[in-house]
């Protein structure tokens, strides 16, 4: 296929406590040493990007790749509320100044999923106070780092809270039906199902039998029987809250630095209607994304982040279907999703786009190579007919901790070998994606 013109951001994306480690000031950290944890394994070490970006960074560049997206953690940037960490605020200066020597532009995100423990246990994602405590830890990094940056994402996956709290209720009626038709039956086909239509690591039936735990584990943790972590079941007034932090993290952020550009980034599927689902569809989109419009069409641009597509008939969402190619998420393989999407949010959204999240789980690395060049080919076609978009970053960099399903998902386009050293070693992948370049 063709290369993209020079200025197209090439890259691949990361998250801090996906690759860092150690990071022990969490929401996640706590949750991950619960008694009772949903979570497969701890992240621990995860890949010791924090001590090794240097390696992957080089890595990533000398592949022909021209832009890396990564995370600052806020809970090492503000481990107590109110104290900063100056030496955490330098580390990141050190990525940043990383990059550049490598010619790669850094696109840095603000908020990945992960919370300081101290901002749960004082309501979290719920709490009206948590969109000053975030404007302070933005306000804080931008004075110190905003000078080196061009590209700043606030949020990443505002819209998840919503997604999550829609999943877990389809999977709890799904689980209440099996137990009146098949009382003896395991459930654990119907996670695997709920699990592939969200795009994030969860584990959902480990996540109900765990329920009868939760209250008294979190209560001695986080001082509330149910912490409003970032991944949780959003109510709509936190949903809203979300982006009104989101807002103001943008405001502060321009009032710093206003050539910097500014977005968000969402969480979007290809949504489908077969006959008789368009209501359907058109419900679940505009809860995805255009209730949303107010808060970011004072955006720079959008982060677009898409996975698979989701399909709706007669009586709601569909399966994936029969016989069709699953990802190790149990995604429905389908690149050709991010094209849809892209066109679709044109049409409402004026900014610039820019693919902040695109890949595939699978230990295939052919497949993952026919997965980039059939959404990369879209992403042309959708530029050749005039649509903005700034730049493409694949998931991930390296093969990484997903969340609660722990690291035996490989989206990585660098291998990492957790017997050996956390060793890295370039896919094919990585070179492909560099190829394709400007």
């Amino acid at each position: 296929m063709e290369k993209f013109a020079p200025g197209f951001m090439v890259g691949a994306a990361t998250a801090a406590h996906q690759v860092e480690g150690n990071n022990i000031h969490s929401d996640y950290w706590a949750q991950e040493r619960l008694p009772h944890t949903s979570f497969t394994e701890p992240s621990g070490l995860a890949c010791d990007h924090y001590n090794r970006y240097a390696e992957d960074i080089a890595m990533l560049a000398n592949a022909g790749l021209n832009a890396y997206r990564f995370s600052i953690e806020w809970a090492r940037i503000e481990p107590e509320e109110g104290r900063f960490d100056e030496a955490e605020l330098t580390h990141y200066r050190s990525v940043i100044e990383c990059c550049k020597q490598h010619g790669v532009e850094p696109v840095v995100t603000l908020h990945h999923f992960t919370s300081p423990q101290w901002l749960i246990a004082k309501g979290g994602w719920e709490a009206e106070s948590t969109i000053a405590d975030f404007v302070r830890y933005v306000t804080y990094v931008m004075e110190r780092l905003g000078g080196e940056l061009k590209y700043v994402c606030t949020i990443n996956e505002a819209n998840m809270g919503l997604q999550l709290a829609a999943i877990a209720k389809r999977f709890q009626l799904m689980a209440a039906q099996a137990a009146k038709t098949a009382p003896n039956a395991p459930n654990a086909q119907k996670a695997k199902s709920a699990e592939g239509t969200v795009q994030v690591g969860m584990n959902f039936e480990k996540m109900m039998e765990n329920m009868k735990f939760a209250a008294a584990e979190n209560a001695e943790v986080f001082g509330t029987p149910q912490p409003q972590i970032f991944v949780g079941q959003r109510t709509p007034a936190g949903d809203a809250l979300v982006m009104r932090a989101h807002a103001a993290a943008r405001d502060a952020i321009k009032a710093l630095y206003p050539e910097i550009k500014v977005g968000v980034t969402l969480s979007m599927h290809d949504l489908q209607a077969q006959p008789g689902g368009e209501a359907f569809a058109a419900a679940a989109w505009a809860e995805e994304f255009t209730h949303y419009l107010p808060y970011i069409q004072g955006d720079d641009f959008l982060g677009v982040q898409n996975y698979t597509r989701t399909q709706y008939g007669p009586g709601g969402q569909l399966p994936a279907p029969q016989g069709a190619e699953l990802t190790q998420m149990d995604y429905e393989f389908y690149p050709e999703a991010l094209s849809h999407v892209l066109r679709r949010v044109a049409k409402d959204f004026k900014g610039a786009l820019i693919v902040t999240e695109n890949g595939i789980a699978t230990a295939d690395d052919t497949r993952r190579i026919a997965f980039i060049e059939k959404a990369l080919a879209g992403v042309q076609a959708c530029m050749a007919d005039g649509l903005n978009i700034g730049g493409y970053f694949y998931w991930s960099l390296l093969d990484n901790f997903e969340w609660q399903k722990g690291f035996a998902m490989n989206f990585g386009l660098i291998s990492v070998d957790r017997a050996n050293g956390l060793t890295r070693t370039p896919k094919p992948s990585l070179g492909y994606l560099g190829s394709l370049r400007g």
